[in-house]
């Protein structure tokens, strides 16, 4: 193969990649980027630019955390493609604090999954006890249902968000704080948020659910089609 075609399809598939829609993959709090591996391969697989960003989750507030995470997300994405986010956890509070604050003109969907759109309970009833606070960091205790909570201080969405929220627990002193069903830290009612595109419930715990073949199935479709599959699970394995 001559070096002008090999030249020639190098530039094709370059100029492929950079046409391509960009996921940032925003993790949760006390996590790294590897717990969204799972994510950031099934979507390069399908097709996406995907960058998986690793932030201090423990070390800052919310209001240091999402400008930090969010812009190198979108430095990793580049100034071209529409931008989607996928976030667990605490990740999808940072991009709602970020969307109030900022301007965004290439923005395209959200999946928010495990978010505590509400807050915690469980940030309200264990934020006192020695450790907590050190391990959680000044975002963990902004996480609760009280006046400091960031989430309720927080409109409604005025964006394209879907939200995957989690029926099962695998953290029982955790879940009799919460509001039944949870996922261990994070209610279904507390997950909801006004102004959202569409919801759905996914028997799985906190910890795990970002990792299941179904929400990962689920995090696709709606990135797709702008609405998840309401159909019957195939996939009745949980965690």
């Amino acid at each position: 193969m001559s070096g002008k075609i090999v030249a020639g399809l190098l530039l094709a598939f370059l100029s492929m990649l950079a046409a391509a829609d960009c996921v940032v993959l925003l993790h949760g709090l006390a996590r790294t980027s590897s717990s969204m591996e799972p994510l950031s391969g099934a979507l390069r697989e399908a097709g996406y630019r995907v960058v998986n960003v690793d932030y201090p989750s423990r070390e800052k507030p919310i209001e240091e955390l999402a400008p930090l995470a969010i812009g190198s997300g979108l430095e990793g994405c580049g100034p071209e493609p529409t931008v989607h986010f996928v976030t667990h956890s605490l990740g999808g509070i940072l991009v709602r604090y970020y969307l109030a604050n900022n301007e965004f003109a290439n923005l395209g969907r959200v999946v928010m999954i495990a978010p505590p759109n509400q807050g915690s309970e469980v940030v309200d009833n264990l934020g006192e006890i020695p450790g907590f606070s050190e391990f959680n960091g000044p975002a963990g205790a902004q996480l609760g249902t009280g006046e400091n909570s960031v989430p309720l201080s927080l409109g409604p969405v005025e964006f394209e968000v879907g939200i995957i929220a989690g029926t099962k627990t695998v953290n029982l002193i955790l879940s009799q704080y919460l509001p039944n069903p949870d996922d261990g830290k994070v209610s279904v009612a507390s997950a909801r948020v006004e102004g959202m595109q569409d919801f759905i419930e996914v028997p799985y715990s906190h910890p795990f659910i970002m990792r299941a073949p179904l929400v990962i199935k689920q995090t696709r479709a709606f990135l797709t089609q702008g609405k998840f599959d309401h159909s019957p699970a195939e996939d009745s394995t949980a965690e």
